[in-house]
């Protein structure tokens, strides 16, 4: 009886071992087929790990595999092998992805190897034990504990697997600053009135430890590219007689290689502050272009409107004959494949398409070296951080990275802390909301059931020259608006995500030519939709977030003109009363009665939720203890 013991032990062993194994199929995490894993090209990364480790790498429930997974890019598939010890882990994914979830695997199975190994040695050579599974007194199973994985062994094992990754890479430049005479010439008390006087621009280091002088104000074109006559002639010719604010303090800060962030509000020239800076970053490299297998330069943008607004701008400042492409969902994707292949310089995408693009091993970005996060704030409020950073894993580490802004919330504050390296900051105007000062805003309080007719008097008594944005909350509200107008004689355009990107490349087009005076957008056209001439803005529908509303309002008011919103409040929207009212103080708007009843009433509503809280939390019957 007692030699049947340990063979009885090794018998139960191998039978929990098949019987997790039966386990992790039914719940998907094995597979008996090597299937190709769908999304994902190209042939797998096949070794071998002991059927007895399975459980090791697969985690509780799935939960370590699909970290693994999602660390990497990868899809994982483990597949036992009938009649064998071992089953086959296949890996797919680009190469070095699959490299990399190899090593986290190999780490996993090295540091759980040498216990199972014990384990099994300890099961044929133990002196017989009592057959007992289970405690008299608890009832509970008697399980192995497992020691604790080492993490700062995979960290280690991270690091290096990073450094050997990108230890080919060709040098980079990123200092191309010259100071001209005149910005060398401004002393610090005058460097500083100038700030003042141009919007209140201000600039930080973020670095920390020892600070970093901030540059003096490049106050002309000539200032910033002189050393440029290409890219110079290219702005006389746009007919620009300055820069912006926000473009000179961030041009000398771009071109010496530094890190920045941009906030400013919409409408304020951030688009040329990081573009110009590009171009000659991208051309004065010193691998030449056709030796580098990819593009060099890489702007995200939150929406296609935003993309193409940039590549306009891109194609407006040609230089060196550099190529662009726009890469967006909702185009051609077997074109833009075609496109993205051939000797492109500047990728201008939104996260999910270049996603997309990248996961299939379409586009090649170990060779970008300038990166923009353009709109950050719009991108994370649309979800796109996780496609982010996943791109950001295939882009060279020593890359230098803009990223802008109309607002500073800390989503966006972390987001900079995690991926720019040592950044300044540059912001005009103040980092607290605010609309911008040349638009007049009008708030009507009014009630659901007054809002059609109330839109309908307004664009009834537009004139000739009027143009304007009306936007609404909801996809059906626009169609629904936009056939109403029609029905009552206006020629109108619609603008939202349901609509064909042909569509909605036709809808801009009318309304930039002026063949159509009155645009209804959800808040896809906030952001990206350069139009100089729009007069009016019309927030049918209050939007989900006051940032969205400044957004909105600075639809008009551009390039030096002024502009007017009107913005319907309805008793739905009294809780963004009090923030609405902060916006019209910092731009000196006035501010109708009803909305400050309105703000009463949501101050009033929080103290009683609050002051209910706290009596619920007293009126709570006292446990009884035993």
């Amino acid at each position: 009886m007692s030699d049947a013991t340990p063979l009885t032990s090794v018998g139960a062993w191998a039978s929990s071992i098949l019987s997790q194994v039966r386990g992790y199929k039914r719940r998907g995490l094995l597979s008996e087929e090597s299937v190709r894993a769908p999304g994902l090209r190209g042939p797998p990364l096949v070794f071998k790990i002991k059927n007895s480790l399975i459980g090791a790498v697969i985690g509780h429930g799935g939960s370590k595999i699909r970290d693994i997974q999602s660390t990497t890019n990868t899809k994982i598939q483990i597949i036992p092998v009938q009649g064998d010890s071992e089953a086959d882990v296949n890996i797919f994914g680009s190469k070095d992805m699959q490299a990399k979830a190899k090593a986290i695997i190999e780490t996993i199975v090295e540091r759980q190897g040498s216990n199972y190994q014990y384990s099994e040695c300890t099961v044929n050579n133990a002196a017989p034990q009592p057959a007992v599974a289970r405690d008299s007194t608890t009832d509970n199973t008697v399980r192995e504990v497992r020691p604790l994985i080492d993490w700062d062994q995979i960290r280690a094992r991270m690091t290096d697997w990073e450094t050997r990754r990108w230890e080919d890479l060709a040098p980079i430049k990123k200092d191309f600053y010259i100071e001209s005479k005149a910005t060398s010439s401004l002393s610090q008390m005058q460097a500083d009135f100038w700030r003042k006087e141009h919007f209140n621009i201000i600039c930080d280091d973020l670095k920390d430890g020892e600070k970093r002088s901030i540059p003096n104000p490049t106050i002309k074109f000539e200032d910033a590219f002189q050393n440029y006559p290409e890219l110079m002639k290219n702005i006389q010719k746009a007919g620009f007689q300055k820069p912006m604010p926000i473009q000179s303090q961030v041009w000398p800060i771009v071109l010496q290689g530094i890190d920045v962030v941009g906030v400013s509000q919409t409408g304020t020239g951030k688009t040329l502050s990081y573009l110009l800076p590009g171009l000659i970053h991208i051309n004065s490299q010193p691998t030449p272009r056709e030796q580098r297998n990819g593009p060099g330069m890489l702007v995200l943008t939150p929406t296609r409107e935003l993309a193409l607004q940039v590549g306009n701008e891109c194609s407006k400042y040609a230089y060196k004959n550099l190529k662009s492409i726009c890469i967006y969902g909702g185009g051609n994707r077997q074109q833009q494949i075609k496109d993205v292949a051939k000797d492109i310089d500047i990728i201008i995408a939104t996260p999910g398409r270049l996603h997309d693009l990248q996961m299939n091993n379409f586009v090649n970005l170990r060779s970008i070296t300038y990166l923009v996060l353009d709109e950050a704030d719009k991108m994370l409020d649309m979800g796109f951080q996780p496609q982010i950073m996943k791109i950001l894993l295939d882009v060279r580490p020593d890359r230098q990275m803009i990223m802008t802004s109309a607002t500073w919330p800390d989503t966006i504050r972390r987001l900079s802390q995690t991926y720019l390296k040592e950044p300044m900051i540059v912001y005009v105007g103040t980092l607290d909301l605010v609309a911008v000062n040349t638009v007049k805003q009008n708030i009507i309080v009014t009630t659901e059931e007054e809002k059609r007719s109330l839109i309908k008097e307004f664009l009834h008594n537009l004139s000739p020259k009027d143009k304007v944005i009306v936007f609404v909350s909801r996809k059906i509200v626009a169609d629904d608006l936009s056939s109403n107008l029609s029905v009552q004689g206006l020629s109108v355009q619609s603008l939202h995500g349901n609509r064909e990107q042909s569509e909605r490349e036709q809808a801009l087009d009318d309304f930039k030519s002026g063949n159509v005076k009155i645009l209804i957008s959800t808040d896809l056209a906030s952001r990206g939709l350069d139009v100089d001439d729009i007069t009016h803005v019309y927030n049918y529908d209050f939007p989900r977030n006051i940032e969205e509303y400044v957004h909105r309002v600075g639809r008009t008011g551009r390039a030096g003109k002024t502009g007017i919103s009107i913005t319907l409040m309805t008793k739905n929207d009294w809780k963004t009363a009090p923030e609405l009212i902060k916006i019209l103080e910092r731009s000196n708007q006035s501010i109708p009665e009803a909305l400050v009843t309105m703000a009463k009433k949501c101050k009033l509503g929080e103290q009683n939720r609050d002051t209910g809280n706290k009596s619920k939390l007293f009126q709570q019957k006292p446990k009884d203890f035993h």
